[in-house]
């Protein structure tokens, strides 16, 4: 699980590239957009990554090393059955996308085994999600925030729960990928 916000397509530029074809986990991605956005930001990081980089789709069964970009306007939500959901509900930290509402959804749907990645960003989205996914057995990784462009969604997933990892957007593939295997 990734979430960004300010900043995001730089830091989601440097760190998907990085991901091997070999990686064995799905990845979702919120970031912060424009309601009336194009799928610009998918397909720039689909020509940029070894992983395949989609936005995502409702009720599509999720694939391992596959990159989920949640669409413009709508909340990014995983079910149990590991099927995606979108919807319209009510923004939540004023966004929609919302991080917070992915990070919860994947505590539940896959039982704390999870990775939070919070990336530079300009609001507290993430937060909560973060310290859930953590509380459930999951890893929280935040960006270090004098790396991030934006310090504030690091910072405050920092205050929000123990996190397992603050390390630049450099060392957030390896790390993703010596989790996970």
């Amino acid at each position: 699980m990734i979430g960004t916000s300010a900043g995001g397509l730089e830091a989601l530029s440097r760190l998907l590239p990085a991901l091997p074809t070999s990686l064995k986990v799905p990845i979702f991605i919120v970031q912060h957009i424009a309601p009336t956005s194009e799928n610009y930001l998918t397909k720039h990081l689909d020509s940029l990554s070894k992983i395949k980089v989609k936005e995502a789709d409702e009720k599509e069964k999720i694939e391992p090393g596959t990159a989920y970009i949640a669409p413009p306007n709508y909340h990014l939500l995983i079910e149990e059955d590991h099927t995606l959901t979108l919807t319209l509900d009510e923004k939540v930290n004023y966004s929609r996308p919302s991080i917070d509402v992915l990070f919860e959804s994947a505590a539940y749907a896959f039982k704390g085994k999870v990775i939070a990645v919070v990336l530079t960003g300009a609001n507290h989205d993430g937060a909560a999600g973060a310290a859930l996914i953590k509380k459930m057995g999951g890893i929280v990784i935040v960006q270090d925030p004098k790396t991030a462009q934006v310090p504030v969604m690091p910072e405050a997933t920092m205050k929000s729960t123990q996190v397992d990892y603050v390390v630049s957007i450099e060392e957030i593939p390896p790390l993703i990928c010596q989790l996970t295997k």
